[in-house]
């Protein structure tokens, strides 16, 4: 046994020196590449100077202008038009061709930002569906504005609308990433962002039109005549992207680094009240089934509140929250030692959030605010009231403050949570961002002087002008009662993208003593099956991603992308490896949609304490190398019926897995959408260890009844978490963002199959602008 262990020691030790000579491999070669790569192309350099070259003068109207989407006021006759628009996917070296050119017209009065398009071209067109906001908006033929109001290339609103006329708005940060998904974007939208403007369309055999209509009250910004500004359109037919500022290949269309600049004949005009006041009315019945509870009823009043404290700094009040009506979380197979981080959907915590957000790299955050009125399983912990302050102070310096009181329960003390953050342009799109964190329970009437917890940090983060290099480091300190050493965090960030080079890597270094209670450091505790508790273990994290993109003049294949990523996951005590990958991956993009993918990914893995996969005998403490082969088809997502097919196979620590998923989906242009969701992984490990097989099935329907009544039902079925989720909502939306809400969720056993608990929500919210 004592040489069989120390030939898996000695096999071990070479592995871990393979991967970091692969990693070191694979970083040499980016680097030589780069030293290697010719100059971008001549598009790619005059998109550089686009705020020069693409420019928009917009004048006032006195004329009364109707949103009904047929463009037969005067003054989109008069008005001049933008144009023309350039391909930014899936070439960017041409301007589009005449049968698919968009035309936009812009004016103003005292209240609102008038937006006209003609979007020429032939159908069929698709429309996914009617809701607003709705998550396939991007996969039909849209047509979008992009307003950056401080022309700082930090962040800004984005409005987009469809041929039926649907909604979707966003706010846009300066990490949007590359299509690729290099260059270290990191999460850069923000989709869920709501608020109230107006639009229209009108389909016609060879265009759809569209106008919108956006009140100044929607913009955060100051007394600046310029703004930098970009039109996006998808058109389905050609799977195709076009903009009218170019935007280089590599990028999103929305990238903040390449607006063009809309010129206003006099300074915006100022909002003179800017106080919207969305209260709510909820009552709910709840009844735990499992543990025999009496029936919960309740009714509950509460409500929200957004003040303008200038034009660009706002206030968001709330009172008594409630999140009932958020999308449920899609449950996702778990096969790692750590926790998933699922992302945070809830409104009030949404707008400007980046400022709070974007510190750390991806997934490790500093602050999460998820850890906020929900515990670890998602159940709810009410929140009393909350205050955000975000925006702009001046043209290089945006703040965020935050403040958050949570409910005394059963289970936990009352918490204060508080959130403070700065961003400060020094130069070009040059930043120094710093934050405090601090929670602290509150206990009879008073806040405690031991429980808590707070974290402090800063970061300087250099990004080039066209936004193809970024650099960052940062460092971060957790302070906690009877703790004052190893209680660290560092990280640095590197990217590179051109057209065809995609180049990222980061570091972190997070100390055994450094507590998250408002952040997600995803490796820093480790479960113990055998005692049952959770242990914190200090680690450095190292991602490496460089990936070759191919676009030939084909017109059935858009892209072939080769891509190799490198991880390597040490502990900060001994520098030992626990966590090592490397991963080859080959993509196929078609033209008409649809995309092929392989991957080879070899993994050395250690398990620090014993750890149970199967509900039997609990894998021992050891180090485990395995590797494993995948594939994955998705079809022509323009179609009516789409379907993604997957599979892995290979090792899995000292067993096997086997993982067979695929998504069925159909289209009931535009009113229905329905599809299936089902993953399936077979484990199985040599005796004692036993074997299991987890099943996730996920059917979602969703019925659009018009563009203001809605239907979802999510069922989830989830033999890992041993539940089954029904969560059905009705959503009629009576006026603009105010909505009936009707919500029924049921909970049941699959082992053994018996109901766990279930409830029902009816909510009333308006939206009043005052």
């Amino acid at each position: 046994m004592k040489k069989a262990l120390a030939h898996l020691h000695s096999n071990t030790d070479r592995i871990s020196k393979l991967i970091f000579h692969n990693q070191k491999m694979v970083i040499g070669i980016c680097l030589v590449l780069l030293s290697m790569t010719n100059a971008p192309p001549v598009l790619f350099s005059q998109t550089q100077n686009n705020q020069e070259t693409h420019q928009y003068r917009i004048f006032k109207t006195t004329e009364d202008i109707r949103i009904d989407g047929d463009l037969s006021e005067d003054v989109w006759q008069s008005t001049d038009k933008v144009g023309p628009f350039w391909y930014s996917f899936p070439v960017d070296d041409r301007a589009v061709e005449d049968e698919h050119q968009t035309e936009v017209m812009l004016t103003y009065n005292d209240r609102f930002i008038y937006v006209a398009a003609i979007c020429h071209g032939k159908g069929p067109l698709v429309i996914p569906s009617l809701r607003r906001d709705n998550q396939q908006f991007w996969s039909g033929d849209v047509f979008s504005v992009v307003f950056d109001a401080v022309n700082e290339r930090t962040n800004a609103a984005g409005f987009g609308v469809n041929p039926a006329g649907v909604q979707h708005e966003t706010l846009i940060g300066a990490n949007t990433g590359t299509r690729g998904g290099g260059g270290g974007g990191s999460g850069g939208f923000n989709t869920a962002w709501d608020n109230k403007w107006i639009c229209n369309s009108k389909q016609y055999a060879d265009r759809w039109t569209t106008e919108m209509a956006i009140p100044f009250k929607s913009l955060k910004y100051g007394n600046k005549k310029t703004w930098g500004m970009n039109f996006v359109r998808g058109v389905s037919k050609t799977n195709s992207w076009h903009t009218w500022a170019p935007v280089p290949v590599q990028l999103t269309g929305v990238d903040l680094g390449f607006t063009g600049a809309l010129i206003w004949d006099h300074e915006p005009p100022k909002v003179k009240s800017n106080f919207n006041l969305i209260p709510y009315v909820l009552g709910s019945t709840f009844k735990d089934v499992e543990e025999n509870e009496p029936r919960e009823n309740e009714f509950r009043v509460g409500g929200d509140a957004k003040i303008a404290v200038t034009t660009n700094l706002n206030l968001d009040l709330t009172l008594n929250p409630d999140f009932s009506q958020v999308d449920v979380d899609r449950q996702v197979t778990n096969l790692t030692t750590v926790n998933i981080r699922f992302p945070e959907r809830r409104l009030f915590f949404l707008e400007n959030s980046d400022i709070f957000t974007n510190f750390g790299i991806p997934p490790m955050r500093p602050f999460f605010s998820r850890k906020i009125g929900l515990d670890e399983d998602g159940n709810s912990i009410p929140i009393l009231y909350g205050a955000r302050l975000t925006g702009n102070v001046n043209k290089d310096l945006r703040i965020g403050l935050m403040n958050l009181q949570t409910k005394e329960t059963d289970d936990v003390f009352a918490q204060n949570y508080t959130a403070a953050a700065f961003n400060q342009r020094l130069f070009g799109r040059t930043v120094a961002k710093g934050y405090f964190l601090n929670r602290q329970a509150y206990q009879e009437d008073s806040f405690s002087d031991v429980d808590y917890n707070r974290a402090v940090g800063g970061e300087l983060e250099y990004r080039s002008q066209d936004g193809a290099l970024r650099a960052t480091v940062g460092y971060g300190k957790s302070l906690s009662e009877g703790v004052n050493n190893r209680n660290n965090s560092y990280h640095a960030i590197l990217s590179y993208a051109d057209r065809n080079i995609s180049f990222y890597t980061n570091f972190m270094a997070v100390q055994d003593n450094y507590i998250d209670d408002m952040g997600f450091m995803t490796l820093l505790y480790h479960y113990d099956a055998v005692n049952d508790t959770d242990n914190r273990i200090g680690y450095n994290h190292n991602f490496t991603r460089f990936s070759y993109t191919i676009y030939p003049e084909n017109e059935k294949i858009n892209t072939h992308r080769f891509s190799v990523r490198s991880t390597l996951n040490t502990t900060t005590s001994d520098n030992d490896l626990f966590i090592g990958r490397l991963n080859g991956r080959y993509q196929m993009g078609f033209a008409n949609t649809s995309s092929i993918r392989l991957e080879y990914e070899y993994q050395h893995s250690e398990l620090f304490f014993p750890f149970d996969f199967t509900d039997e005998t609990p894998l021992p403490a050891d180090q485990y190398n395995y590797g494993f082969f995948g594939a994955r088809y998705e079809s022509d997502g323009r179609k009516l019926f789409s379907y993604e097919l997957g599979f892995e196979m290979g090792g899995f620590y000292n067993g096997d897995r086997r993982q067979f998923s695929a998504e069925l989906r159909y289209r009931r242009e535009p009113w229905g959408n329905f599809s299936v969701r089902f993953v399936q992984n077979n484990l199985e490990f040599p005796d004692p260890y036993g074997s299991t097989d987890l099943t996730l099935i996920g059917p979602q329907i969703d019925i659009n009844f018009n563009r203001n009544l809605f239907w979802t039902t999510f069922l989830q079925y989830n033999t890992q978490a041993d539940n089954f989720n029904i969560n059905s909502r009705i959503q009629w939306q009576f006026q603009p963002l105010s909505n009936l809400f009707v919500v029924y969720t049921d909970n049941y056993a699959i082992d053994g199959w018996g109901p766990k608990s279930r409830g029902l929500v009816v909510k009333v919210n308006y939206w009043l602008n005052i």
